[in-house]
């Protein structure tokens, strides 16, 4: 039998756990760990996102500290917004909502935010301790696909995964998790020649390549797990849906377990955003003692 994987049940779950553990530390160090989210711009789906990531935050019991910027603010603006945020000691962690409008630089931003204060997990610094294995601010997204992994497998050594896509964002520091787990791991992409063979041999599939319903039921092991990253919209009927990367209906009954979207990833990646909040308000403590 199939198993759905509850995403937003896992999520809630995650929080209430960060919650507790951001109460002990308050009085414990007298510190409420704190998130600035920064947002350029009034594009809808990345004001949603905002807005999500704000409640997850008070339920948390985080410090929400939020700023919202017009579309066309200078870099030399933004840049100075993040040297003032990495510089206040009430602010843990720092996420600047991506992408950002064309006449600003995604790479500089992510570069300019402290390592220790970057939640996303997507500075350089950051990239390379989790690729060699160092205690780091891992990316959300591939984060709480790891942890919803886990719970459907508790011993994935040995497994082989398939990651679809190679992007900074998930597709390579999901491939560095799953080789910390003892995967076998080959990732797939655009220019992958018999894609569809090398997906059929996966245990676990993890698709994140930003094309709707690109993962047919053919591509898919009997039993395999599937994680499906991506959201799309698309119009079915004249009406606006969202669907993933995965083929959903026609997979799941040949899946052991699968993530719906939405309703699967989405809410996992926020909830990390919660967790790595504290995980970085945990470390600058210790550095602080250590100094």
């Amino acid at each position: 039998m199939t198993i759905k994987i509850d995403g937003k049940a896992l999520a809630d779950e995650i929080v209430q756990g960060v919650a507790e553990k951001v109460a002990a530390f308050k009085e414990k160090h007298q510190i409420t760990p704190g998130l600035a989210v920064v947002l350029v711009g009034n594009d809808p789906a990345s004001s949603v996102y905002v807005r999500n990531k704000v409640k997850r935050s008070e339920q948390a019991g985080l410090n929400s500290i939020e700023h919202y910027l017009p579309a066309d603010v200078s870099q030399a603006e933004l840049d100075a917004l993040v040297d003032t945020l990495n510089k206040d000691d009430s602010v843990h962690g720092i996420l600047v909502q991506l992408p950002l409008p064309a006449h600003l630089s995604d790479q500089r931003v992510i570069e300019a935010i402290a390592p220790a204060k970057d939640v996303d997990g997507f500075h350089p610094v950051s990239a390379g301790r989790l690729v060699t294995g160092q205690p780091a601010l891992v990316p959300c997204t591939p984060l709480g696909c790891m942890i919803m992994l886990n719970r459907q497998c508790a011993d994935l050594s040995g497994k082989h995964a398939v990651v679809i896509g190679r992007s900074n964002i998930v597709g390579k520091p999901m491939s560095s998790l799953l080789l910390q787990a003892n995967c076998t791991v080959t990732i797939v992409h655009s220019r992958t020649k018999n894609i569809e063979a090398i997906c059929k041999e996966a245990d676990i599939l993890v698709a994140a390549v930003g094309k709707p319903l690109f993962v047919k039921p053919d591509w898919v092991k009997e039993g395999a797990i599937v994680i499906d990253v991506g959201i799309n919209a698309v119009e079915v009927d004249g009406k606006r849906k969202l669907v993933g990367d995965v083929d959903y209906e026609a997979i799941f009954p040949h899946a052991s377990a699968i993530t719906p979207v939405p309703g699967g990833v989405g809410p996992m990646t926020i909830a990390c955003l919660m967790q790595n909040t504290l995980t970085a308000a945990e470390f600058q403590l210790a550095d602080a003692v250590a100094e």
